[in-house]
């Protein structure tokens, strides 16, 4: 039975029919769905790690266990994983092992544009590319058989387009595979020095058999048209050179990655007259077909950054657009905001009425940064805002240590927070740290993790108190707001500075997008009251504007959270009704 499915969704499909065990993984878009699919088998152990190298390294104990093992992260995920990456390399599996790690060409919710081919080539493993979702249920299944194969784990990249596309899959039956018993090898599997020495000549001849591989499978493969223009290229990009040139133009489409084959490249560069390379972000393939001396077209007529599009390619060989049309220039530009309700709102409104340097992090808070707010300075990566935090203070001294603080999610900061504040309290940072806690991950779309007392199927488990944990650590002074209460958030943003020693804000109401969620009815305007001095507008809420100079509420979005009326110094907010 055929169905649509999503490529993420597709590559779960791929899990259950491989026989996949174990999976874990931490939600990062455009992979989060992946787990989440693949959650709804009950035949696949799912789980939230609380980050990516966690996540590696239990897809990893799995494997070594005898059961095939599954991860998912996205490209700057692949950085938290990489230290276990490297050595998974060197020890190989016992089942097979697969990592999905989904770039982001265009950073469409991204802080960099990465290209993950480079740590396939780094770390010295097989890497699948699919193009649609039939090749990501079908890769994921021959990435299995690699795996086991050539004793190696299995990278799959993915994109967002890829990922979150749609196309034609058909179902088949769970195979299981034969179970692999684990037998203890320390000389395989305990990465000492010795150990490790005897390894890396195993991992080096591996990559010559899967470049032997590559040269004769048929997911690298030609399709042949026009042979005046040949292109060599893979994934999304080579949906959009097939929807663009069709059969006026020859192929080497490549589903193995990396190695890249050499004579299957060479023979193809001969049958066409002039070759291209097409290929999303870094000149991976292309660098490689110029190491084998072979002229070719690449990064010379595509760009590094961004992705591409069909339009782009038949532009690039003279042809008419074959997609779409452009948007005017004319439309209004509509920049993410936090949404209405959203409980961030009123502790960053505290921040920047205070003008407080805000060390940012990542989550939807990141957003904070956005006007009229402007509360965040600086955001780098998972947990940077705690650590980043305590070397400016160190670096500017008492002048910044009253004046700054980091701001972090729940998600996050176990994610990568918690060895942050450990190195405040350790190293006698007097840093303010603001946890913004609103009970769920919510930028990648309501998933649970420590905090919450929830696992990935809604069961209850676990819930890691924040408070606890700071103490743990060793921060005497930790405190909770509502941020739905601007004169407490003020209270305690002004106190926490003004403390000599280190100390911790939790910000705590749960996300306004919850299902659970109650709110309150939404406000009204009396325009008969209303002056038009915008100090509602301050607090950046998409449901308050300004019409005819007096501010409306939109009662389709306001949830009642009561920040607007606590900044009217008219009374012109009332609660319940329409705005008038």
């Amino acid at each position: 039975m055929k169905e649509l499915m999503l490529g993420n969704d597709a590559v779960a499909r791929g899990l259950f029919e491989a026989g996949c065990a174990v999976a874990s993984s931490y939600p990062g878009t455009p992979s989060t769905e992946i787990t989440e699919s693949a959650a709804k088998y009950d035949e696949i152990y799912c789980e939230w790690a609380p980050n990516e190298k966690v996540a590696m390294e239990v897809a990893l104990g799995a494997s070594f266990g005898g059961k095939r093992s599954f991860c998912a992260m996205k490209h700057v995920g692949l950085n938290v994983a990489a230290d276990p990456l490297f050595t998974a390399s060197y020890t190989g599996v016992n089942a097979g092992m697969v990592i999905a790690v989904a770039d982001d060409p265009g950073m469409h919710s991204s802080q960099n544009e990465q290209d993950s081919r480079h740590y396939a080539k780094a770390a010295k493993l097989p890497m699948l590319e699919p193009a649609d979702s039939a090749e990501c249920r079908d890769f994921v299944k021959l990435a299995y058989t690699l795996s086991e194969q050539f004793d190696t784990p299995v990278l799959l990249r993915l994109s967002t387009r890829i990922a979150h596309s749609q196309s034609l899959v058909d179902r088949k039956e769970r195979i299981l595979p034969e179970e692999k018993p684990y037998v203890k090898n320390p000389q395989k599997y305990v990465m000492m020095p010795g150990m490790a020495k005897k390894r890396h000549p195993v991992v080096e001849q591996r990559i010559q058999e899967l470049t032997a591989y590559a040269e004769k499978s048929d997911i690298n493969m030609e399709i042949i048209g026009d042979t005046r223009i040949g292109i060599i290229t893979s994934g999304a990009a080579f949906q959009y050179a097939r929807e663009a040139m069709g059969e006026n133009a020859s192929y080497l489409k490549l589903g193995m990655v990396h190695p890249l084959p050499e004579e299957k490249i060479r023979s193809f560069a001969k049958k066409v007259d002039t070759l291209y390379v097409i290929e999303e972000l870094d000149d991976v393939i292309e660098s490689h077909v110029k190491k084998l001396g072979i002229a070719v077209h690449g990064k010379d007529k595509f760009p590094l950054c961004g992705e591409i599009s069909q339009n782009m390619i038949a532009s690039v060989f003279g042809k008419d657009p074959v997609v779409g049309k452009s948007l005017s220039e004319e439309i209004p530009v509509r920049p993410p905001v936090m949404c209405a309700g959203c409980p961030h709102r009123g502790l960053f409104y505290t921040l920047s009425k205070n003008k407080v340097m805000v060390s940012g992090d990542i989550g939807c808070y990141t957003l904070g940064a956005q006007a009229p707010l402007s509360a965040v300075d600086t955001t780098v990566c998972m947990g940077a805002s705690i650590s980043g935090l305590h070397g400016f203070n160190k670096a500017c001294g008492e002048k910044s240590e009253h004046r700054s603080v980091a701001v972090i999610g729940d998600s996050t900061f176990m994610h990568s927070g918690m060895t942050g504040l450990a190195n405040v309290a350790y190293n006698g940072s007097n840093s303010t740290v603001i946890i913004l806690d609103n009970s769920i991950t919510g930028m990648t779309g309501h998933q649970q993790n420590p905090t919450t007392g929830y696992n990935i199927k809604g069961d209850p488990a676990t819930k890691i108190s924040l408070e606890k944990v700071c103490a743990a650590v060793g921060i005497e002074r930790v405190r909770v707001v509502d941020p739905y209460d601007l004169k407490a958030c003020d209270a305690a943003v002004k106190e926490e500075l003004a403390a000599e020693e280190a100390s911790v804000i939790i910000s705590r109401r749960p996300c306004a997008l919850l299902k659970y969620v109650k709110h309150a009815p939404p406000f009204l305007v009396d325009a008969e009251k209303c002056r038009g001095c915008k100090a509602c507008m301050k607090i950046g809420c998409p449901a308050v504007s300004i019409k005819a100079g007096k501010a409306v509420i939109d009662q389709t979005q306001c949830v009642g959270c009561g920040l607007c009326k606590s900044l009217c110094a008219f009374d012109a907010i009332k609660e319940g009704g329409a705005s008038e």
